[in-house]
């Protein structure tokens, strides 16, 4: 029975009945107007957050979830033209979008190379390398846990050994220190966010998590950083608009 009633309001969610933010029938009038107990309308709300449908806030009731509101425009928002600028590459797309962006420092340190980031460096597991570890926000809510790894002989003696890496952010400095970037190799998938993730992210029940991890190389083909992040689902849409090869 439970599944008959989400699936109804599911639909009504796609067709455009319920709205991105708009308050769902209260449990009672959920089970009146499909004539099913009130557990079996607590049942279908609960089917319905887990799809990450829906949101249910203490005291105020049930809404529909509202959609992605920060693109990521693929391959645009590392256009050389901004952060030779002077400007952050999510500071600059996120303004774009009429958002607001910024970030909290974690970690600044030497730290043993993961595995996958070893992989991509092409050393050995373990090795020292520079991390820097970020919260990122978009209109003050976190939306992902960024972690750029360096190897040491790269950042030493520059400021992204430092918390604030001046105009332009990690790439204006590589540059400055030789390596003219070329390259980038971007690596998605999706799951379920761990229990610290959610709390970190103020996930909503039901909602996934994209992991990427990208690489970026210079001209000499070198890659010169490795970044893993975790971003919250619900607060990313991918943008993406290219030539089709021959």
């Amino acid at each position: 029975m439970q599944v008959r009633v989400a699936d109804d309001i599911r639909l009504k969610i796609e067709t455009g009945v319920y709205q991105p933010g708009d308050q769902l029938p209260t449990l009672d009038d959920l089970a009146a107007d499909n004539l099913v107990s009130l557990a079996v309308a607590r049942k279908a709300i609960d089917l319905l957050r887990q799809q990450g449908l829906v949101i249910t806030l203490q005291g105020k009731g049930t809404f529909v979830r509202k959609r992605p509101t920060a693109r990521r425009h693929g391959i645009d928002r590392y256009a050389k033209s901004r952060w030779r600028a002077g400007r952050a590459i999510l500071t600059a797309e996120a303004e774009a979008q009429g958002h607001n962006a910024g970030q909290l420092m974690r970690e600044l340190a030497e730290t043993p190379a993961p595995v996958i980031v070893a992989e991509r460096f092409k050393i050995a597991p373990g090795t020292p390398v520079w991390v820097r570890r970020r919260t990122t926000l978009v209109d003050d809510r976190p939306n992902q846990l960024a972690d750029s790894y360096f190897e040491l002989s790269v950042v030493r003696g520059t400021k992204i050994q430092e918390e604030d890496t001046g105009p332009g952010g990690s790439y204006a400095r590589l540059e400055e220190a030789g390596h003219e970037l070329d390259e980038i190799t971007e690596e998605w998938s999706v799951r379920m966010p761990t229990g610290p993730e959610s709390a970190a992210l103020r996930l909503p029940a039901g909602t996934p998590v994209v992991d990427l991890t990208r690489t970026t190389y210079d001209t000499d083909g070198r890659p010169v950083e490795v970044m893993l992040a975790v971003i919250a689902g619900d607060m990313v849409q991918m943008a993406y608009r290219f030539k089709i090869p021959d």
